[in-house]
């Protein structure tokens, strides 16, 4: 028998699929994790407070394979992990569906500036003329990573008739690549960041990429917080240099009430909502994990394995 030390929310929907090779030991606390982990040949140890989590990966000294519903691997230790020789997988693809969606409803939101609809219903006013005039359509964005998050916003925006340019790690034939976006970064409409968090990502977007950004341009970030100079951002925006941003991530989170980005009134703010796991997401991160266990079991590639070195 393998030990696979699991989240006890998950156990309804992950228990019928397991496999009778495994034996599971649930956890429903931070405690009962790292009593457990000591044992897990298998290991999901996702936690909202990260501590607890890592602490657990560094006591699993029998661990060959950890599992993360998480797309975002960032606050692993991936160096530990493949001097270990410890598999990873992630939940890539998993809520790209939800994401993508919150994405594309937040540039509806601007291009319509339905918060002004919003707030004049909350004043019980009929508007006589619409608040937003942009379309979508006949727009441009450019799109800075290509995993199934950047994929599902692209075809999102394709079907509201955007044109879409993606941002590739390397040359690609109607992709841009490192060193060629820069210069064409004043074309787009909408700038979307979608990429993993990797020391290669952090502060991709500084003051130079702001300032070479239209007047008109809307910067959303569904990625990390760090891959934007924040600072910078936010004094653009004050100054009015670029239209708007959407921030589904901000440095910190949660953001304190005084802090001044809840001030802008063209910073749109959607608080890490996208990513929250649905029904369907959870199912489907049962039945990767149960399929996952029986290619772990024959020596197969796993599904949505990380690359420890790339970061995704």
């Amino acid at each position: 028998m393998t030990i696979a030390v699991l989240p006890g929310r998950m156990r309804s929907l992950v228990e019928p699929l397991l496999p009778e090779w495994i034996e599971p030991r649930w956890w429903g606390s931070a405690g009962e994790l790292q009593a457990l982990a000591p044992e897990a040949e298998i290991g999901w140890f996702d936690l909202h407070v990260k501590a607890p989590a890592l602490a657990a990966v560094l006591s699993a000294g029998k661990l060959r394979w950890l599992n993360s519903a998480y797309a975002g691997v960032d606050w692993l230790p991936l160096d530990e992990l493949e001097r270990r020789g410890i598999a990873l997988t992630c939940g890539s693809g998993l809520t790209a569906t939800a994401v993508a969606e919150f994405a594309v409803m937040a540039m509806l939101a601007v291009a319509k500036d339905y918060p002004a609809v919003v707030r004049a219903q909350d004043r019980r006013e009929w508007l006589s003329e619409a608040p937003g005039t942009r379309e979508l359509s006949g727009s441009r964005a450019l799109i800075f990573g290509q995993g199934a998050i950047g994929q599902a916003i692209g075809r999102m925006l394709q079907g509201f008739g955007v044109d879409t340019v993606a941002v590739r790690r390397r040359p690609e034939e109607g992709a841009l690549g490192p060193g060629e976006w820069q210069a064409r970064i004043g074309e787009f409409d909408w700038i979307v960041l979608a990429l993993p968090g990797t020391p290669e990502t952090r502060g991709l977007i500084g003051a130079a990429e702001i300032a070479a950004m239209k007047a008109d341009a809307v910067l959303v970030n569904y990625a990390r917080a760090d891959v934007i100079d924040q600072p910078a951002l936010m004094e653009a925006l004050r100054e009015r240099r670029i239209a708007a941003a959407v921030l589904d991530l901000t440095d910190p989170e949660p953001l304190p009430p005084g802090h001044p980005l809840w001030s802008l009134d063209n910073a749109h703010i959607t608080m890490h909502l996208s990513g929250i796991p649905t029904e369907a997401s959870l199912r489907r991160a049962a039945e990767r994990f149960a399929r996952n266990c029986e290619r772990f079991r024959r020596g197969e590639p796993l599904e949505a394995r990380v690359d420890l070195r790339l970061g995704y």
